[in-house]
């Protein structure tokens, strides 16, 4: 029935909108928040991200080497534990501005 079909049209003329109104909103607060992203200000979280990475690794080989097949104990699993959050942090910030690299919210320098 051509109702449907008109509220079809409405409903994506709306989310349309709605979809502008987010691009807009994150644009401001984005640009407020962050200077202009360039390979100078984003290398650094790259970098902080890698050496996350390689401090979770690095544990969890020491802990491998020193148990000699015993199970970890509380005290190195807690230390694991807290450079894999750490690592999982950084990795998700750096995702994060990808995603608002990828969808133009943020302003791009030189």
């Amino acid at each position: 029935p051509p109702m449907a079909e008109h509220d079809e049209i409405k409903s994506q003329h709306f989310l349309k909108e709605i979809e502008q109104a987010i691009q807009v909103a994150n644009r401001e607060i984005l640009n407020q928040a962050l200077p202009p992203i360039t390979r100078d200000n984003i290398m650094p979280l790259a970098i902080s991200v890698a050496r996350l990475r390689g401090q979770y690794l690095a544990e969890a080989f020491k802990i491998a080497e020193n148990d000699g097949g015993q199970p970890p104990s509380e005290e190195e699993i807690e230390t694991l534990k807290k450079n894999r959050e750490m690592y999982e942090e950084a990795r998700e910030a750096f995702e994060a501005l990808i995603h608002v690299i990828e969808r133009g919210y943020v302003e791009l320098g030189n």
